[in-house]
């Protein structure tokens, strides 16, 4: 068979485009992003950039990055699950030490607590939060709001369905953690500047006890019989043990030397039996036996890890590492860093939901 000239089969090619012939060949098709994960997830607060970081659990992987506002910080999930409480504020970050009138004057148009709905990955509503809300915890009921206002030393209840500040009760200075007890009955509120804890009865609505736990404490954790509590002493390198009935301490436990191993936050496991500490520029998290308060075992996470949460399985624990801008995941079983994955800017707070 005689081959075709390569000028005739150009020029039968251009008349046919002329007639308006098509290639038969298909055309390539876009591709298809890869569906993203579906099962459960971590959400952390990154106070530096001011967004919030999805995280997947079962791949580790960074879903998504959503602007929040300033400085968000203390987080927690409604009761249904359907949406997050996010503190913001425009107080201008300033760690120990600094000169705060070297820095620029607070923006408290900025402050609230962000209602996020996760179904649509958005701030639904700003609820008025008092001076640069820091920390927070719901009532039982999830109908108040108790949030510790850094700046002007004080603690406010707030109505969660009309966004109004019902009441704010003066503290020691430089409030952070809140957390009501499993009867509802009291909030306890940790002041950094004066090493103690306001005890706050909202239904009396007034402070009824102060406790002093040692220097800087940060968080509170509740066994499940309301009976004992635990609260950091970050400057100590200490977690102390406070009897709830009569509020006094009754037991230090030493993690290391001052200074080195500063406890930053305190979580219990599911059953109670493990109390989890996160140390700051210690770069570890311990694990305290709550039969004897004495330490089970310890695991190096990351870089100065501060905010703590569970898997909803309860078998992986998350350390929120601010200056590395990730999240650990420790297998609880071995004890164990076995991911990381990529925040934003600066994580403080964690949440995990399914």
């Amino acid at each position: 068979m005689r081959k075709l000239a390569l000028p005739f089969v150009a020029t039968t090619c251009l008349a046919l485009a002329a007639l308006g012939c098509k290639s038969s060949a298909p055309a390539p098709s876009a591709e298809k992003p890869a569906p993203e994960p579906t099962g459960p997830r971590v959400y952390a607060t990154n106070e530096v950039s001011g967004d919030l970081t999805i995280i997947d659990i079962g791949t580790a992987q960074t879903i998504a990055n959503v602007h929040l506002g300033k400085r968000p910080r203390g987080i927690h999930a409604s009761a249904d699950g359907k949406q997050l409480y996010i503190a913001l504020s425009g107080t201008p970050i300033a760690g120990p030490g600094v000169d705060e009138s070297t820095l620029p004057p607070p923006d408290h148009s900025a402050d609230g607590i962000a209602v996020f709905d996760l179904a649509v990955r958005k701030i639904v509503r700003t609820i008025p939060g008092g001076s640069d809300p820091e920390n927070f915890d719901l009532s039982k009921d999830g109908k108040k709001l108790f949030i510790s206002n850094e700046d002007i030393s004080s603690v406010s209840i707030i109505d969660v369905d009309s966004g109004t500040v019902e009441k704010s009760f003066k503290i020691g200075s430089e409030p952070e953690g809140v957390r009501v007890s499993p009867d509802g009955k009291e909030v306890w509120v940790t002041s950094e500047g004066t090493g103690e804890i306001s005890v706050l009865d909202p239904e009396k609505g007034k402070i009824t006890a102060t406790i002093k736990v040692g220097h800087r404490p940060r968080n509170v954790a509740f066994m499940p019989d309301g009976k004992t509590a635990y609260v950091n002493a970050e400057n100590d390198g200490n977690v102390v043990v406070v009897d709830v009935k009569s509020h006094k301490m009754t037991k230090t436990i030493t993690l290391g030397q001052a200074g080195v191993i500063k406890p930053m936050y305190v979580l219990l496991s599911p059953d109670a039996s493990k109390l989890y500490v996160s140390t700051g520029r210690g770069k570890q998290v311990f694990a305290i036996d709550t039969k004897d308060n004495k330490i089970a075992g310890s695991v190096e996470v990351g870089a100065r890890p501060w905010g703590m949460t569970l898997s909803p399985d309860g078998k992986t624990l998350f350390t929120a590492n601010g200056p590395s801008n990730d999240v650990s995941f420790v297998d609880l079983a071995s004890f164990t860093v076995v991911k990381k994955a990529k925040a934003k800017g600066g994580p403080w707070g964690l949440v995990a939901l399914p």
